[in-house]
């Protein structure tokens, strides 16, 4: 076939506009895509944000796949196996975990704990998207407030989120009783508070405070408040301090009159006074007050497989079926739905308990600390004596309680747009 000389211009004028115009189309298309996975922030970034310290601002698009129906009890589901999209980081990629959580670090030889993805009956959590959470975290501050299975769901926070920082944007400040995670370019902190009662207590020391002499000041937070007071997000939890004797000495009123309570009926009173707090210092309009249920212990084995004197030792998959075991305490839980459920500012329950209940698999067992310090070889061998069945392994189970946390915060931030 011959092609005329005229011809052949044309072809040769025509093909670099043609393939000009289709890079034009691809950057736009890229372009769009980015703004709507909510990545675009961080290509446009003007020399004038930078100055300021700040990413140029976008709105969070909540795509449909991400929006829960109202009848959608994210609560209610089962562990599906997920080796795929889970887990959502890696323990060696989160300098921030301590040693007390980081199993694989420790020796556990198994990481199949980390690949269990929680899914609700009748709906799906949205994935945890880290630059959606700081953008609704953005000029924000969000405090975890309670013992150290706290003190993991804030480690659990931050690793879910700092991926995805640049490494000069962000640091973390030990301020005890707090630490704090910063990050610069949204102007927000993530933070932890240690109060293992939420009331006051004599074990109130962030690092000098023991189980076993405990005296707690029933009618007070004085001494919390003025720390928590002002923070956007507030996510309390407190509950297996409580239990560790059936009774606990402490005050009300006066503080030289110390006697002893029954743990629940001192558990209430606490709460009592908590919620007073609540309803005296929370601005609903400008605050938002979530309270972590209990977090399960898997103490015994007869309780989900009929043996004598095991516990969460050697296991490697979860409870499959209803289950509910003895280290989950039922007039806790109806206590505490009782002062929420009084309160004229809006707690949500983030009610983690059932959940976790199946996961005797998650705890730290004996790849973890004991007094701050890694438990020896001697010590291992005793896993009777010795395995952690209280605290959980990250990546792990607390990854789940904040997917359901930033679940919660996306589906409000829509509903307010």
């Amino acid at each position: 076939m011959t092609t005329h000389p005229t011809q052949d211009r044309k072809i040769f004028f025509l093909f670099p506009l043609a393939l000009g115009s289709f890079f034009l189309l691809g950057t736009v298309r890229f372009l769009l895509d980015n703004l709507k996975n909510n990545q675009f922030q961080f290509l446009w970034q003007s020399s004038f944000s930078r100055h300021n310290n700040k990413f140029l601002r976008v709105p969070i698009n909540v795509s449909e796949n991400e929006i829960i129906e109202e009848s959608c009890n994210v609560f209610e589901g089962q562990w599906v196996w997920d080796n795929v999209t889970y887990p959502l980081y890696k323990e060696e990629t989160c300098p921030y975990l301590v040693k007390q959580v980081t199993c694989q670090r420790n020796g556990r030889p198994d990481s199949f704990y980390q690949n269990w993805r929680w899914q609700p009956h009748g709906c799906n959590l949205p994935r945890f998207n880290a630059l959606k959470m700081l953008e609704m975290l953005r000029d924000k501050r969000l405090m975890f407030i309670g013992d150290s299975i706290q003190r993991g769901m804030f480690e659990s926070m931050v690793c879910l989120v700092q991926s995805v920082i640049a490494d000069g944007d962000h640091s973390i400040k030990r301020i005890p009783p707090r630490k704090i995670f910063r990050v610069e370019e949204f102007n927000a902190s993530i933070e932890y508070y240690w109060a293992p009662f939420m009331v006051e207590s004599i074990s109130d020391h962030a690092t000098n405070h023991t189980v076993l002499k405990r005296l707690v000041k029933l009618d007070s937070v004085e001494k919390h408040r003025k720390l928590w007071e002002g923070v956007d997000i507030l996510v309390f939890e407190s509950y297996v301090w409580w239990m560790h004797d059936p009774f606990i000495n402490a005050t009300y009123g006066s503080p030289e009159n110390v006697r002893e309570y029954n743990a629940t009926a001192a558990y209430r009173l606490a709460l009592e006074t908590w919620a007073n707090w609540i309803e005296s210092s929370i601005n609903p309009q400008k605050q938002k007050v979530f309270f972590t249920t209990m977090s399960p212990t898997h103490l015994w084995n007869w309780e989900w497989k009929g043996e004598i004197d095991g516990n969460c030792f050697n296991e490697t998959q979860p409870i499959q079926g209803p289950y509910w075991g003895t280290g989950s305490n039922l007039e806790i839980m109806s206590i505490l739905k009782d002062v929420i459920n009084k309160l004229q500012v809006n707690v949500r329950l983030l009610n983690i308990t059932q959940l976790s209940e199946y996961r005797k698999d998650g705890h730290t067992s004996i790849f973890g600390e004991r007094r701050g310090k890694l438990l020896t070889t001697e010590q291992r061998s005793d896993p009777k004596n010795f395995a952690d069945c209280i605290h959980w392994c990250l990546p792990g189970v607390p990854d789940t309680w904040n997917e359901l946390l930033y679940a919660i915060l996306l589906q409000e931030y829509r509903t307010h747009l």
